[in-house]
Formats: C-alpha cells, structure tokens, sequence
C-alpha cells in the first residue's frame, strides 16, 4: 500500500513540472509574440508621420530658417526670397497658412524633431547628416561653398590649398563649416552666413566660407559688401527641404515642386531673386 501511494505522489510531482514548463514555454512565446508585434507597430507607425493632417488642423505650415539672402530674408517686414516665396506657394497649395520661425542653424534638427517647425526651408545643403536624421523632399537647387575674401588680396587665394593660414567664419553647424573642417582650415563658428560676411567685412576674421547663391546675392559691385568678392569653390552640392522622418509632407512637397517646375512658377520665381542659372531642371 505504501509503494502504491508513493507512486501516485511521484506521478504527481512529474505532472506539476511538466505542467509549469508548459506555462514557461507558452509564456516565452506569447511574450516573444508580444515583441514581434510592438516591433511591427512601431515600424509602421514610424514608416508614415501623419503632419500634412496636424498642420491643416492648425491651418498653418512652420517654416524654419534663417537670414539668408537670396533664400530667405526680410524686406519692409516681410520674409521674402525663393525659399519664403516657394513655402508660402506650398502651404498656398494646402490651404494653410505659413509661418516663418528664425532657428539656430546648428539647432535645426532638434527644432524639427521637437515640434516646433514642420520643415527646413532655408537653402539646406542635402549632407549626410541631414539627410540621415530628416525626410528629405527632391534636389531643386545647385550650390557651392565658396570662400569670401577681400577684393584687394583676393588674387592671393584662387584655390583651397591658397587659403590654409587664412582665419575662417562660418555659420555653425551649416555646410560651410562642413568644409572648414574638412580641409582643415582655421574657423570661429557664429550665427549665420550674413554673421560670417559682417566679420570679413570688419576685419575680425580674413574670410568667409558661405554658399555661392548668398555670395553671389551679397558680395561685390552694387551690393552692400563692394569690397568683398569671392574666390576658391570647395565642393558642388545641392539644396532640399528637410521634414520629420517618416513625415507625409515629404511627398506632397515633391508634388508640388513637379507641378511648380511643370507651370514654370518655380523658373519664374527663380528669376525674380536671379537663381534660375541654380535650378536643377
């Protein structure tokens, strides 16, 4: 009789453990199930940001930029330029308004990434770095860094290799301090690009490095900066707009630069602030 019941608990003993590590096992499974769909959830809902809805809601566009002639700049008050012209024309075609918002450049990606601005729309240079942190809309100018000098010794510095002992100002976190870094050069980082020529023009640093449509907008004969020219071309680049990751706005800007191309409004503004040699056709 004790045998017997000695076999039975044994039995039962067996059972509970082969019980538990079923549990175990469909735990693990369910949990690892669990993972796979969170995973899946999230990939989704970071492959499409849903803003094009967020700013009908707000019945606005945010638009980041900066000072930057013959992009964006200010005139009677207003924010004016072929990128001011080209937002205003988008969030035209959305039926909202736009909103110029000045950010710190080097900032740029955080003011997008918190809210605060839709998209970049300031002659934003398509680097690595702003092409792997935001949504980029299609290539639609040409540009250069380029190097601003005085015009009396600007014959002395026709090349990069020509400029090394020069001291740079370049807007921080922009292209062009992409260049001082990449060749080495001597650079003090400030605001903006307009910052940058003001420090040329007063002899706080020897030269500028800013983009060739700025250059060719503010430097030289019949411009505010007579005395300054440009020289030596550090690199060929192209210009997008930069939205969220992800961001549904990306798309209908692409629409819209193929209709602006398509009706020759995007030619037509071009012209109007003398980029139209720039367009990428």
């Amino acid at each position: 009789m004790k045998k017997i019941i000695a076999l039975m608990l044994a039995l039962l003993m067996v059972g509970a453990v082969l019980a538990a590590c079923g549990n175990s096992a469909t735990t693990e499974t369910t949990a690892e199930n669990n993972e796979t769909t969170a995973d899946t959830a999230t990939a989704d809902s970071a492959a499409t940001v849903a803003d094009l809805d967020a700013v009908k809601a707000a019945g606005k566009l945010v638009v980041g930029i900066t000072d930057f002639a013959p992009m964006d700049y200010k005139e009677g008050g207003k924010w004016i330029g072929f990128d001011a012209d080209m937002a205003a024309a988008f969030a035209e075609s959305l039926g909202v308004e736009v909103e110029f918002v000045e950010i710190d450049w080097d900032n740029k990606i955080m003011e997008l990434n918190g809210g605060n601005i839709d998209c970049v729309w300031n002659g934003m240079t398509l680097t690595d770095e702003v092409t792997s942190a935001m949504s980029c809309s299609d290539a639609y100018l040409n540009n250069a860094q380029v190097v601003v000098v005085n015009k009396d010794v600007a014959d002395q510095y026709a090349d990069a290799d020509a400029c090394k002992e020069l001291s740079f100002a370049v807007e921080s976190g922009s292209a062009g301090q992409e260049q001082a870094e990449a060749y080495g050069f001597k650079f003090t980082e400030v605001k903006d690009q307009a910052t940058a020529l003001m420090e040329v023009a007063s002899g706080t640093c020897d030269a500028a490095i800013i983009d060739s449509l700025m250059a060719a907008a503010m430097v030289g004969e019949g411009t505010g900066y007579e005395q300054l020219t440009y020289t030596a071309s550090l690199n060929a680049e192209e210009y997008g707009v930069g939205f969220r990751k992800g961001s549904d706005l990306t798309a209908k800007c692409n629409d819209f630069f193929a209709a602006a191309k398509a009706d020759g409004t995007m030619e037509e503004t071009a012209k109007t602030y003398k980029v139209e040699a720039a367009l990428i056709k």
